[in-house]
């Protein structure tokens, strides 16, 4: 999927400014990377809005088109308003497709309701992660990774070592070890329950 955003550039800066954008149902931005000078935005907050509640905008490489000039980019963060359902800033970083991006994917859990840990045991699923540091080029970046958990058991967890990665992805781990992405947890109270029945 292929998402497009319209900007304009902005003259205006500081707080103020921002304040009188935001009034005027705007969002300010930036745009910034690949040896080129960042530059300041303005974005429409409605279409913005709803192209952040998709979830594969925030892993997909997007086109901005500013002004009739379209670059490819990849939304680096949001600020939202405290209880408001308003976005404040975004910003956004130039890709170049000959150069590995480094971002954030998101990890999408399948077949947990036939894994032995919960069909057999009882058990629930523990989210650990949600998401995973990836390394790629802008044409591998995938929209998410999948964590298959048809054959885990009770007590026992998937690491990030296990994941299935498309071609050209790579993960990128900070420290040592192999984190957990998912484990099956036993349910509390089933263990004493169990215990309790034979002495009965």
């Amino acid at each position: 999927m292929n998402f497009t955003f319209a900007a304009t550039k902005r003259e205006a800066q500081g707080t103020g400014a921002s304040r009188r954008l935001r009034r005027a149902g705007s969002v300010p931005g930036i745009i910034y990377g690949s040896g080129k000078p960042a530059i300041n935005v303005t974005l429409d907050h409605n279409q913005i809005f709803h192209l952040l509640r998709n979830e594969k905008f925030h892993s997909s490489v997007v086109t901005a088109d500013v002004e009739g000039s379209k670059e490819a980019v990849i939304l680096r963060s949001t600020q939202w308003h405290p209880f408001r359902q308003q976005v404040l800033h975004l910003d956004f970083q130039r890709v170049d497709a000959n150069q590995k991006l480094h971002t954030k994917v998101p990890l999408h859990f399948v077949n947990a309701d036939i894994a032995p840990g919960v069909k057999l045991s009882g058990g629930i699923v523990s989210h650990v992660a949600t998401e995973i540091d990836v390394s790629c080029l802008p044409a591998d970046l995938p929209e998410f990774i999948e964590v298959d958990l048809k054959d885990l058991a009770l007590g026992h967890s998937v690491h990030v070592s296990q994941l299935k990665l498309p071609k050209g992805v790579e993960v990128v781990h900070h420290g040592e070890g192999d984190p957990v992405v998912a484990t099956i947890l036993q349910v509390r109270g089933g263990g004493e329950a169990e215990a309790a029945a034979p002495a009965a």
